[in-house]
C-alpha cells in the first residue's frame, strides 16, 4: 500500500504542477481563447489532485500537498525565458505542452505499476483527461504555429 501512496503522492505532485503552469499561462497569454483553455485545463487539473488526495487518505496515506522542486526549477526557468524574451501564445502554447508530456510520462509510469483496482481505474481515467488536455494544447499549438 505504500508504494500506492507514494506514487499517487507523486500524481498529486503532477497535477499541482500542472494547474499552476496552466494558470501561468492563463495569465501570459494575450488570447481569451488561449485564456479560457488554460483556465479549463487548470481547472481539471485541481480537480485531478483532489480526487488524488481522497484516494491517498482511503489508503491511510498522508496526500502530497505542494508540487515538485523539479516543476519549481521548470518555471523558474520559464520566468528566466520571459525577461529576455517576448512571450508569444506560440511560445506559451509549446511550454504548456511540453508539460502535458511530462504529465503523460507520469500518469504512464504509474499504470505500469500493481496498483489496487479502484485505484487503478481512477489513474486509468485521468490518463485519459491527460491525453485529452495534450492533445487540445497540441491542436492549438499547430494552428498559431502555422499561422506565424
Amino acid at each position: 500500500m505504500d508504494n500506492a501512496i507514494s506514487h499517487l503522492n507523486e500524481l498529486i505532485e503532477t497535477s499541482k504542477d500542472g494547474e499552476n503552469g496552466f494558470r501561468k499561462a492563463a495569465q501570459d497569454t494575450h488570447s481569451p481563447e488561449l485564456t479560457a483553455l488554460f483556465n479549463q485545463g487548470a481547472q481539471r487539473c485541481a480537480e485531478g489532485a483532489r480526487e488524488l488526495r481522497a484516494l491517498v487518505r482511503s489508503l491511510g496515506g498522508d496526500p502530497e500537498e505542494t508540487g515538485s522542486v523539479a516543476a519549481a526549477v521548470h518555471r523558474g526557468w520559464i520566468n528566466v525565458k520571459e525577461a529576455v524574451s517576448a512571450r508569444d501564445d506560440k511560445a506559451i502554447l509549446e511550454e504548456v505542452e511540453r508539460g502535458e508530456d511530462y504529465a503523460k510520462a507520469q500518469y504512464r509510469k504509474a499504470l505500469d505499476l500493481d496498483l489496487p483496482a479502484n485505484v487503478k481505474t481512477v489513474v486509468q481515467r485521468q490518463y485519459q483527461g491527460v491525453l485529452a488536455n495534450h492533445d487540445k494544447v497540441k491542436a492549438m499549438r499547430e494552428r498559431y504555429r502555422a499561422t506565424a
